[in-house]
């Protein structure tokens, strides 16, 4: 349990020693953290709001992010999808840049600076067209990219969502090179926060903008390129931006409440709780009851857990949350396993994948279930705001948060959350996987908002799938040809499901039942949405007429 967020910047109550949690945050990061003694706040099992802004991680990544500005288009997509909260975007007005560079005596300290900020379409073309029609209006600004070398455990996921822009690459920290990504940092500190003005509302991705948007500071005990992470820091962002810092979270057992409270390191700038793995949602309804008696309608109220403490054990006490029409918000981080206890199945796993209690072998080919659809489930229950989404599909995760929250109501939102040891891919893999899985139909993306029409269709968008009226997405290669993208494709990136190919790369039977699963959820939607598929419609007028021949 964290500390109330107050203490993150207000002081601390006066029964608490600040001097003797400085002292025991130094000793851990000098490695004498066994040798200290605990101190009061432990003796209630918490730990102090944002403390995890205190670990350093700059002994121990062996790479860094290295920025070539020219390239940059500000599009944040690397500050939206870094696990850590290692790497941030500012704009710098002209103004505010020629201040603090004053205050760097040595030319070389200037020049590595102006280096990192570029002028770019969005923060300096476009400001400056609006000047030039308007002398009132904000003027162009420098935009910069800037890494924390205490937050950034080296996944290089940053690189990947970077993508075609090639505006970064992942290169060896050495002793020379580590004191200048200090140097940045610090202005980027010191520098005043960016304008107001800078910031659009219809862009979602620039609440990233805001100081207030590093609620999950870092510093959390997390694996490399943690799919997981990057989610909760976005949902906090959108969280703070619509409410502040008016609400809580109640976070069920898993990897979440491990890396999240690896004393005294805490991630958390808002109040956090951990209940047993299966009772969460019921300890949200408790506190929900007591905000509401307090005057605290207003506090938004989260729940999270993995698909193990949502689709199984705790699946009870969810169906039991969202019947009783209380005001919370759910966020399942569905990586089809359960990675806190090494990896076993849950029934949100895919037929065929191997894990622990599902292993591959000659009689029984891994996962043989079929996957439990938690999402599919939680629209029949009455009056439920449900979206599926992942954090790379950044307009409509953030249009998801944003809607849940505005519901007055239960809402869940189910994401995908690459887990890359019991997945068995790359650690910077976490947003390319995402991305695969809803082409794939692996994990459509879908919004169900009941106030939107009487129908389900009504109320049931699939937009942000590809392909959408089709069975299988069909994109573009490289030399103009176009490939179709099913779930053996996605199966194919994946180490859990690496037995299912033989030596010349044929799937067994096992993963063909297992993308017919996948076909068959997807045309579900599709019909619950109201979307014709001329593939499906094709494939029943060829049966009629192969009925009739016969």
């Amino acid at each position: 349990m964290s500390a109330r967020a107050k203490i993150y910047t207000e002081p601390a109550p006066q029964w608490y020693d600040v001097k003797r949690a400085r002292e025991i945050i130094q000793a851990y990061n000098t490695g004498q953290g066994s040798s200290q003694v605990a101190d009061a706040f432990v003796a209630q099992s918490a730990v102090l709001a944002g403390t995890g802004s205190h670990r350093d991680f700059s002994y121990i990544a062996p790479d860094l992010p290295e920025l070539t500005a020219e390239n940059c288009v500000a599009c944040m997509e690397c500050v939206q999808n870094c696990p850590d909260a290692a790497i941030w975007g500012k704009v710098v007005t002209p103004t505010a840049l020629d201040a603090e560079l004053s205050h760097f005596a040595a030319e070389d300290d200037r020049s590595l600076i102006q280096r990192q900020l570029v002028k770019t379409t969005k923060f300096w073309k476009t400001y400056e067209k609006r000047k030039a029609d308007d002398p009132t209006a904000a003027g162009g600004a420098w935009f910069g990219i800037f890494i924390d070398p205490t937050k950034c455990k080296g996944c290089g996921e940053c690189v990947l969502a970077c993508g075609e822009h090639n505006a970064l690459r992942m290169i060896k920290k050495t002793r020379d090179n580590l004191p200048h990504y200090f140097s940045l940092w610090d202005f980027y500190k010191k520098v005043p926060e960016t304008p107001s003005e800078y910031i659009s509302a219809k862009l979602k991705v620039d609440i990233m903008l805001r100081d207030g948007a590093n609620q999950y500071v870092g510093g959390a005990g997390s694996c490399m390129g943690c799919g997981e992470a990057s989610v909760i820091r976005q949902l906090l962002a959108m969280t703070y931006e619509k409410v502040g810092s008016r609400y809580g979270v109640v976070a069920a057992t898993g990897c979440n409440t491990v890396y999240g409270s690896t004393y005294p390191y805490n991630p958390y700038r808002a109040p956090w709780i951990n209940s047993l793995f299966e009772n969460a949602p019921t300890v949200a309804m408790g506190i929900r009851a007591f905000w509401d008696q307090t005057d605290r309608r207003d506090h938004a109220l989260w729940v999270f857990g993995g698909d193990g403490a949502m689709l199984d054990i705790g699946f009870q006490a969810l169906s039991r949350m969202l019947v009783s029409g209380m005001n919370i918000k759910v966020l399942i981080m569905d990586t089809q396993v359960y990675s806190n206890t090494g990896g076993q199945t849950s029934t949100g796993s895919f037929v065929g994948q191997e894990a622990k209690m599902s292993i591959h072998g000659t009689a029984v080919h891994g996962k043989q279930e079929l996957r439990k659809e938690i999402g599919n489930i939680c629209m029949m229950h009455p009056r439920v705001f449900v979206a599926q989404t992942v954090g790379p599909l950044t307009s409509h995760f953030y249009k998801s948060v944003e809607q849940a929250i505005n519901f007055d109501g239960p809402a869940v939102i189910n994401v995908f959350t690459t887990c890359q040891p019991e997945h068995q891919v790359a650690d910077d893999k976490a947003y390319d996987q995402a991305l695969l899985a809803v082409e794939s139909r692996a994990f459509p993306v879908f919004i169900y908002n009941p106030d939107a029409g009487p129908t389900i269709a009504s109320r049931m968008s699939l937009q942000g799938n590809p392909s959408s009226k089709r069975d299988w997405h069909r994109r573009k290669t490289r030399d103009g040809n176009e490939e179709v993208v099913d779930f053996i494709t996605f199966a194919r990136s994946e180490g859990r499901f690496s037995k299912h190919f033989d030596k010349d790369g044929q799937a067994s039977v096992t993963l063909h039942h297992s993308m017919q699963d996948r076909l068959n959820n997807w045309r579900v939607l599709q019909q619950l949405a109201g979307v014709e598929n001329s593939d499906f419609r094709a494939e029943i007028d060829a049966q009629r007429i192969h009925d009739v021949a016969g």
